[in-house]
């Protein structure tokens, strides 16, 4: 049985084989379900805590 994994931006669960893997310099890996949620949080720099469709406002 996989492991569910939670997206780091909206903390949806991301199915297994899809979403994106992005590893940090630093060795972290922060699992996305979306490119929306992947260029919301590293390109953009927001907060989910303050967008409505993120699980993380609620």
């Amino acid at each position: 049985m996989p492991k569910v994994l939670y997206c780091t931006f909206c903390k949806r669960p991301v199915k297994p084989g899809s979403g994106i893997a992005y590893v940090r310099n630093d060795g972290a890996i922060l699992h996305f379900c979306s490119s929306k949620c992947f260029k919301s949080s590293i390109k953009m720099h927001r907060d989910p805590r303050k967008l409505k469709w993120a699980k993380a406002s609620k």
